[in-house]
């Protein structure tokens, strides 16, 4: 990655970021540092911290803890990308809280518009019927496998099923 990376404050991906994410966008490619470098840094899965840069990572309210950067995480996430921890907590400690989804709809980002348009075409078909899948506890995972036609892209949602309930 290019330590001369700027981002552009009305490129679509990171206009609607808080400046703290623009900054943690900055400092991974001036360290020319990966998601999964960051994850092992501060104990958590590239996908997690991916997301936590987009100001996107999931709350869960009603279980003993919070799926944000906590404070330990901020400062080991402060020394893996040397920025200046009162910055990080400033802007994702206590006060912050993720906002969902980002840009407008339908998507014009190639990626998102392509798990948008296969969630149209297959969530239908990929219907439970007597429950749902939790966005809160979830684990996504992205990988690529070689394949004959070409490499291909495996994504994997685990959530905890919730049952419908019944009254």
């Amino acid at each position: 990655m290019s330590s001369s990376l700027r981002l552009n404050a009305t490129q679509e991906t990171f206009r609607d970021l808080p400046p703290i994410c623009a900054a943690l966008f900055e400092a991974k490619a001036r360290k020319g540092i990966t998601f999964e470098a960051i994850g092992k840094a501060i104990g958590r899965d590239e996908v997690w911290v991916a997301s936590a840069f987009y100001g996107q990572v999931c709350i869960q309210i009603f279980s003993s803890y919070l799926a944000k950067l906590e404070p330990e995480e901020l400062l080991k996430l402060a020394g893996a990308l040397d920025i200046d921890q009162g910055s990080l907590s400033a802007g994702l400690g206590n006060d912050w809280w993720p906002r969902r989804g980002l840009g407008p709809m339908p998507p014009t980002d190639p990626v998102l518009y392509r798990l948008y348009e296969g969630v149209l075409v297959y969530g239908n078909a990929i219907k439970f019927g007597d429950g749902i899948m939790s966005m809160i506890d979830c684990e996504v995972h992205v990988d690529k496998k070689p394949s004959d036609k070409g490499d291909r892209v495996v994504l994997t949602f685990d959530g905890k099923f919730l049952p419908y309930k019944k009254w």
